[in-house]
């Protein structure tokens, strides 16, 4: 039977205190305990159901927690305080000093700060490759190798991962498949392609309403357990702990991502196919000029479509400026980072999202001055929109 994220969603029910149809808010950083022979259980991992400290877990987190371990089809997950702060405590955990990391050259500006530039303090090395070879990817493997790390949907050139053949290699070679999934939530269900660990930045899509930051990280009750060990675990010791109003906040708003993110995906789809005819160049995983079109295909989630994230290039980073300059003035959206929002918001990763890459490594990973990102919005009228925005570009001569 065809794996259905959002009917997972649907199915919770939790109950507030006093019968609300949200749970209640614990809003508290403490927890009290009716024996102290409880408190040594709980701090010893062997309490189910008690609550400690709320850096540890609380009731709000866990709730946020079931539901997106549900939508990703994982045994549970753990919420944190922002998406890095869901990506760097896995590696940490994963990794010992002297270890390797085989990771895609294109992934999120932050990832690829941390991987390159902070984890060699710890001895942890990490090779970056095309992740859309295979080959390259197995080739690059050592006997210090513990994880292969790569986003769903690249950040921000949307290459797409061969999951499937991914967690092949990672299975034969034991290490653990490690899936940035914020790009492509519904989309994509890693988890069922043969992933370990799936992470989002609930920032993005999830939250959807850019007014908070968040991560999780979804995994084995036994990972996610070893993260939260009060002695060892890398979420616990390393602090990055979401607020419980925070976590009720985007548990709300997870209840209408299934219907989000269809919008965002029909949207993406529509303007994509548009500037492509307009003899922009557009990459889109939905058109079938895509080079993992059929790959997207293969492991979608039909029902919601190919993403809300687009590019084009105009050539020149004054051009693009000037694009989204005019394209904010005229209320088309933002320039902004980020994605996921109601509105369209637009930037030049070059200079922004992916600026902590080097220029020479961001051309020879095909990030060109003139690329703008595109995380498309909710328009009720993209026909409307895409006029307004093809006045632009023949305003400023792009098209």
């Amino acid at each position: 039977m065809a794996f259905k994220p959002a009917n997972n969603i649907q199915d919770l029910q939790y109950f507030g205190e006093f019968g609300g149809v949200n749970p209640s808010i614990s809003d508290s950083s403490t927890y009290t305990f009716l024996s102290a022979k409880t408190m040594f259980d709980t701090f010893e991992g062997n309490a189910d159901g008690c609550y400690l400290y709320s850096r540890h877990s609380t009731p709000s987190n866990l709730y946020l927690g079931e539901a997106l371990a549900a939508m990703e089809g994982t045994e549970t997950a753990n919420v944190s305080a922002s998406g890095m702060g869901a990506i760097t405590p896995v590696i940490l955990q994963l990794c010992n000093a002297g270890d390797h990391i085989v990771s895609s050259r294109t992934i999120y500006g932050g990832t690829y700060a941390f991987l390159k530039n902070f984890a060699p303090k710890f001895n942890i090395e990490t090779r970056f490759v095309d992740i859309t070879k295979l080959d390259s990817v197995e080739a690059a493997i050592t006997k210090k190798t513990k994880i292969i790390y790569c986003e769903s949907v690249s950040n921000p050139l949307l290459e797409v991962a061969d999951l499937k053949g991914l967690a092949v290699i990672a299975k034969k070679h034991g290490l653990k498949l490690v899936v940035d999934n914020t790009f492509s939530p519904l989309s994509i269900s890693p988890a069922t392609l043969g992933a370990d660990i799936v992470i989002h930045s609930l920032t993005k899509f999830i939250n959807g309403s850019s007014d908070t930051v968040g991560g999780v990280v979804c995994g084995s009750q036994d990972f996610i357990n070893d993260l939260r060990n009060v002695h060892d675990g890398a979420s616990m010791l390393l602090g990055s702990t979401m607020d419980s109003l925070r976590a009720a906040s985007i548990l709300k708003n997870l209840r209408t991502l299934h219907i989000r993110m269809q919008q965002h995906s029909k949207n993406g789809l529509y303007l994509a196919k548009k500037f492509e005819s307009d003899g922009l160049k557009t990459v889109y995983p939905g058109l079938k000029s895509h080079p993992s079109h059929k790959l997207f295909k293969s492991m979608m989630n039909e029902a919601y479509g190919y993403g809300g994230m687009l590019t084009i290039d105009v050539g020149a980073l004054k051009k693009a400026n000037e694009l989204m300059e005019l394209m904010q003035h005229r209320n088309l959206g933002y320039l902004a980072v980020s994605l996921g929002f109601y509105k369209t918001l637009f930037s030049a990763p070059g200079s922004s999202t992916s600026s902590e890459i080097p220029e020479d490594e961001q051309k020879e990973m095909g990030l060109s001055n003139g690329l703008i990102r595109f995380s498309i919005g909710l328009d009720a009228d993209i026909e409307r929109t895409y006029k307004m925005m093809r006045e632009c570009m023949v305003e400023l001569n792009i098209l």
